[in-house]
């Protein structure tokens, strides 16, 4: 039976200690399969936060994202982050600059940035592609995780970055390191529910363990939509449905009474 949800304090005291689980929630029916599952640590959509989520996932640390581009100003990440966690969040994640980072961790709201691979940004790193596999690269990746680190922020999601790289960035920095397929020697492993359930019928990236086939399933459920539409509208053309049952009846002295009124 799990307790109470953990703190900041207690995922940095956990660092080296144990690999935490993480997961890219986007429902509730995920959010609560995580909870049941005893997942550590989520990433959500800020408009999934919520009581509902709360009770679908009351000990899972959450981590709202704020997304890069839809805000712009300081002002504007601390009043989304102060929203969020109000909401139910418990960190947020940010790939704003050094300088938002540094206002919102001196209003006390903990931050997690990003590093290595970085979607938003990653026209800079040579598109959708590893990052860090040139001593160049590598050290480049250090620098932004010390810098982040000095900046205040407490965690790091390190993405596609060589499994050996990020293990030497993680024990050289007080950040909880989150990887996304840059190997066990970080903190966590994080992974998308799309991936892990087969859902993706896109690119599947190769940091990617598929545990079950959603796709196929819900190929096979969109054939028994379009059956069960199909049906339904034969039933309308032929006369079939309504029936007797699916209608609400009246007494036949009150219908000729309703009609010999209407007459």
């Amino acid at each position: 039976m799990r307790h109470r949800r953990p703190t900041v304090a207690d995922l940095l005291s956990m660092k080296g200690k144990r690999q935490l689980s993480m997961l890219r929630v986007e429902t509730l029916d995920e959010a609560d399969a995580a909870e049941r599952a005893g997942v550590d640590l989520v990433s959500v959509p800020p408009a999934l936060l919520g009581p509902a989520f709360r009770e679908a996932a009351p000990s899972v640390f959450a981590f709202p994202g704020l997304e890069y581009g839809d805000l712009v100003t300081a002002d504007e990440y601390i009043r989304a982050a102060f929203q969020a966690l109000k909401a139910g969040g418990d960190a947020v994640y940010c790939a704003a600059g050094l300088g938002i980072v540094r206002r919102m961790r001196e209003e006390g709201i903990p931050v997690c940035g990003h590093l290595g691979l970085i979607p938003s940004k990653a026209t800079w790193t040579g598109g959708f592609r590893a990052v860090g596999k040139t001593a160049e690269s590598a050290l480049e990746i250090w620098r932004q995780a010390k810098a982040l680190e000095e900046a205040g922020a407490f965690a790091a999601e390190i993405e596609v970055v060589p499994g050996e790289v990020a293990a030497e960035i993680s024990k050289r920095t007080s950040m909880l390191m989150l990887s996304m397929g840059a190997g066990t020697g970080c903190d966590a492993q994080y992974l998308f529910t799309d991936d892990v359930l087969g859902s993706n019928k896109g690119h599947v990236p190769r940091h990617a363990k598929i545990y079950r086939n959603f796709a196929a399933e819900y190929d096979r459920l969109q054939q028994e939509r379009i059956a069960a539409f199909s049906e339904y509208v034969a039933d309308v053309k032929s006369g079939v449905y309504p029936a007797r049952e699916h209608l609400v009846g009246i007494e036949r002295a009150e219908l000729e009474a309703f009609v010999a009124s209407l007459d």
